[in-house]
């Protein structure tokens, strides 16, 4: 009788022991998650994640913005520094071809050097003195052309008044000197002391891209982590070509568009055809638009010296030079290099004029280029970097 209780108080025992957890594990579950590991769960979840590139894009947009307004504060540096390096890109085969063929790399890159300045002078002087000759009297003309579309429009089925044509040139005029650097660089950085400067800083900046380039750009890529250097140089490399490849196919597309349309003016005897076409030929340097562009000039000498029909044909030919460039022109000599898309193509463009005017509109296209060439190769895989090259820009022996 006495034991009975007690062999079932032992029973209870053993039962409750089975029922019950281990000890501590139900108080563990009820216990409330420290601070790091509720931040830990908020920042794991797909809203969590999308945060943490929302704040990296925003970073990546600060610190290019940053960039672009340091570099539009000072144009008579910028300026320089880039028209030297796409020069550099565009005379680099030829250093690279000379240095093979048993020249030594210093009389190569001067040759190259002297070779590029006697183009570039012979060009712009060429250029200039064409249109110097006959500018009062292209200015006139277009006046005149600009009056008569005025009339037209004013009396027309659109009929706009004087006041909104006065706004719209005013608005084109400040396209042209627009932006914080566009206002310097149409006036040729303001002042003849500052083009002189400029002119110079390019000239000494392309020698010694074209005599230290390697050099420069191992000591730039030399700041970053050693695993990123082979994909840095690869970059570096792709983005060469890019920027050589697009100076001389803008340059023979230009060429060729102002071949079109001299000819086109010739055989409707336009008058001052030849500084119409050195004009298209320096529109030509901006992409898709720019050609067509500088052609309005012929027309509107068309229309005051031939009448509408022959400017109407005048027109009707800088549209088929456009279709002819985009379509034929362009993925001829720079399929390879320039694959972007017409309408990323205008956005930059559009981008540039905004920023630094007309010479934001000529780099715009190249240095997008090249910033779509550096994200693809930074998006690839990892990938060897490019073969050594020694200080006098030659290859290893066997590689």
């Amino acid at each position: 009788m006495l034991m009975e209780p007690r062999v079932h108080t032992a029973g209870k025992e053993k039962a409750m022991e089975r029922i019950d957890p281990p000890n501590g594990d139900a108080a563990g579950s009820s216990r409330p998650q420290s601070f790091t590991g509720r931040m830990s769960v908020l920042w794991t979840d797909a809203l969590g994640r999308a945060s943490i590139r929302a704040v990296q894009t925003l970073a990546v947009l600060a610190l290019a913005w940053t960039v672009v307004t340091a570099a539009v504060r000072v144009p008579l540096v910028t300026i320089p520094v880039l028209v030297a390096l796409i020069l550099a890109s565009a005379m680099a085969p030829a250093v690279r071809w000379l240095a093979a063929r048993g020249w030594p790399r210093a009389l190569a890159v001067l040759s190259s050097f002297l070779l590029i300045l006697a183009i570039a002078a012979g060009m712009v002087g060429g250029i200039i003195a064409l249109v110097r000759q006959e500018a009062s009297v292209l200015a006139a003309r277009a006046e005149a052309g600009i009056g008569q579309l005025q009339q037209f429009v004013t009396t027309g089925p659109v009929a706009l008044t004087n006041d909104q044509i006065g706004a719209a040139r005013a608005e084109f005029q400040k396209f042209l000197a627009g932006g914080t650097l566009g206002a310097d660089a149409l006036t040729g950085l303001r002042t003849a002391g500052e083009i002189a400067a400029g002119t110079v800083l390019t000239a000494v900046i392309l020698f010694f891209f074209l005599k230290d380039g390697e050099k420069i750009r191992a000591f730039l890529i030399g700041f970053l982590p050693g695993r990123r250097q082979g994909k840095a140089h690869l970059a570096a490399d792709r983005s060469i070509v890019v920027l050589g490849g697009y100076v001389r196919g803008t340059l023979v597309i230009a060429a060729i568009d102002a071949v079109i349309v001299l000819i086109g003016l010739l055989v409707l005897r336009v008058p001052l055809a030849v500084p119409l076409a050195a004009v298209v030929f320096l529109g030509g340097f901006i992409p898709i638009i720019g050609a067509t562009t500088a052609g309005s000039l012929a027309v509107l000498v068309a229309l005051v010296e031939n009448g509408p029909v022959p400017a109407f044909i005048v027109l009707v030919l800088l549209v088929a030079a456009n279709q002819f460039e985009h379509h034929i022109l362009q993925p001829l000599f720079m399929g390879r290099v320039l694959r972007i898309h017409g309408l990323v193509i205008i956005l930059a463009l559009a981008a540039g004029a905004t920023l630094a005017g007309v010479i934001g509109a000529l780099l715009a296209v190249p240095l997008t280029a090249v910033g779509w060439t550096v994200y693809k190769t930074l998006a690839e895989g990892d990938a060897p970097g490019p073969e050594p090259v020694a200080p006098d820009g030659s290859r290893p022996a066997g590689s």
